[in-house]
């Protein structure tokens, strides 16, 4: 997607596109395909003035891309239009919340509740206003953020028995599905809460097709392994609905890439990379970059990653960056690494040398530099990354249970292939069946693609090359259950076919590999031993 000449101007400049300016000019100019911005249509019904309602309803158009920056903006325009304009504080408010699926700043819980209690002080106009403001308020409670899981739980029930009160309310309805899936407990497998969500947002989709929030937060309840088929026909229609909002262009990856649709989540990733970079949102670029590499190692176009991962930081705000950022900044070169087998690469990272705001970051190049000093043969050298890792886990379990549990899953595998290169064949095999057992139990968050190895699949590599073919190829089929066509769990289902004497097995995976990447750089040797395989028999 070209820039906008307004972006082109303000990023030459050397500026930081404010998010409401950059909207606007794109609103009254044209986005880059010509004609107005497209961001969907929304009416969400306040008692206020017909100005400050219309641009109340731009605000939340804004929202429900997750454009929270510019829709924090457009609600304080609102009360320029009617200052006694209530439910202005609450949109206001709600943006500070950013992407809910992470929390927001100690700082943005503490803005938002002085907004709300404002919002108190002028009083709701109706009964209904009053209860949109009183449920908010329970996730700006308070600003610890080991508690802010439970009061987006109260905040999900405060919105469910508002939308029981106003049952007619199609904005209480979709908020409240949202929540669902944003307060859904990680361990149930039965994915209960997000079915729920998405029996109501399909229901409204039949009302307001062109609502972006209502198919924006489908993908985000199907971006499950046993959902996400269910999750394709929103994904398609997102990015057209919505093209001028980065964060929409780049929702479609999600169901993409958890059925293994890879050249469709490089195609929304290079769009809303373009996208966040013309309207100054390096979140946004960082976390579509992270994706699209992610994407391209999974088709063998290694040189492609790369290129993307030297790409990033275009994007210029003045904004702090968020985990998105942070995550995808030490995610990239530790993919890069990983997925290609290059161990010495991922010994040689740099190891982190401050904690940071977001310590799982720095987990994933410990767990990187663990894994490929053991495969470099260094084994006695990963200890400090693995010990980097524990302490790591130790200091979250207090504040966040999901993140401590994820790196302390990467800490228990690095230890197995640290074990297995110290020649302690059956302490690392242990160690590592264990850590895939707890993986299987969780899920990935919506910051991240996918692991930057799966437990599994480093369980079913190590059974293969100590010499359990047949056990390791049932790993990596099993990989392909969560992962589908990913790269190395195929290869390595191929692998351990042909070494288990199983043909017809082998030609299968080898077959598909080739159907993954049919654009693959020369330079993967799976691709030609799959070729070789395919050709002869």
């Amino acid at each position: 997607m070209p820039y906008p000449v307004f972006a082109r101007a303000l990023l030459a400049a050397g500026l930081a596109a404010a998010p409401l300016a950059v909207y606007a000019q794109s609103h009254d100019h044209g986005h880059a395909g010509g004609g107005a911005a497209v961001l969907g249509r929304v009416h969400f019904p306040v008692q206020c003035s017909p100005e400050a309602q219309a641009a109340f309803d731009e605000g939340m158009k804004l929202q429900h891309s997750f454009w929270y920056q510019a829709a924090g903006q457009a609600f304080q325009q609102v009360r320029q239009h009617d200052p006694g304009c209530t439910m202005a504080y609450w949109g206001e408010a709600l943006s500070l919340l950013t992407n809910p699926y992470s929390p927001p700043s100690p700082e943005n819980l503490r803005r938002g509740r002085t907004l709300l209690d404002e919002a108190r002080r002028a009083g709701a106009r109706n009964e209904r206003e009053a209860a949109y403001v009183d449920a908010l308020s329970q996730v700006f409670a308070g600003d610890d953020l080991t508690q802010h899981r439970a009061r987006l739980g109260d905040f999900r029930d405060a919105m469910g028995r508002l939308h029981a009160r106003f049952p007619d309310d199609a904005e209480a309805a979709i908020q409240y599905a949202l929540l669902l899936g944003v307060a859904a407990s990680p361990a149930d497998k039965t994915y209960a809460d997000q079915l729920r969500g998405a029996t109501i947002l399909e229901a409204e989709w039949e009302r307001q097709p062109e609502h972006p929030g209502i198919v924006h937060y489908l993908i985000h309840l199907y971006d499950y392994p046993p959902l996400a088929a269910r999750g394709v026909r929103a994904a398609e229609r997102y990015a057209t609905l919505a093209a001028d909002a980065a964060h929409a262009l780049h929702m479609p990856s999600h169901i993409f890439t958890r059925i293994g649709r890879w050249e469709g989540s490089i195609e929304s990733n290079q769009r809303s990379a373009e996208r966040a970079v013309a309207t100054g949102d390096v979140d946004g670029e960082f976390h579509a970059l992270d994706y699209m590499v992610y994407a391209y190692l999974q088709t063998g176009q290694d040189e492609a990653a790369r290129r993307a991962l030297a790409s990033a930081g275009r994007a210029r705000s003045a904004q702090p960056p968020r985990n998105t950022h942070a995550f995808a900044a030490a995610a990239m070169p530790a993919r890069l690494a990983l997925e290609r087998g290059a161990w010495p690469e991922a010994a040689a990272l740099p190891a982190p040398t401050q904690a940071g705001a977001y310590p799982y970051t720095n987990a994933l190049t410990h767990f990187a530099r663990a894994i490929g000093l053991a495969r470099s043969s260094r084994p006695a050298e990963a200890a400090a990354d693995i010990d980097a890792l524990r302490h790591i886990a130790e200091a979250l379990r207090a504040r966040d249970a999901y993140w401590a549990e994820q790196v302390d899953i990467q800490r228990q595998s690095a230890e197995g292939i640290a074990l297995l290169a110290a020649g302690r064949n059956e302490d690392g095999l242990a160690a590592l069946r264990i850590a895939a057992e707890r993986e299987s139990r969780t899920d990935k968050h919506v910051v991240t693609p996918g692991p930057l190895a799966p437990a599994r699949e480093l369980l079913a590599e190590a059974l293969l090359e100590t010499g359990h073919p047949a056990d390791a190829l049932r790993e990596f089929e099993a990989v392909q259950q969560t992962e589908p066509r990913r790269f190395r769990a195929v290869a390595g289902a191929a692998r351990a076919a042909e070494q288990a004497g199983d043909p017809a097995t082998a030609r299968r995976h080898y077959a598909a590999l080739l159907e993954i990447a049919p654009n693959a750089d020369a330079t993967r040797a799976e691709l030609a031993q799959a070729r070789a395989f395919v050709s002869t028999r």
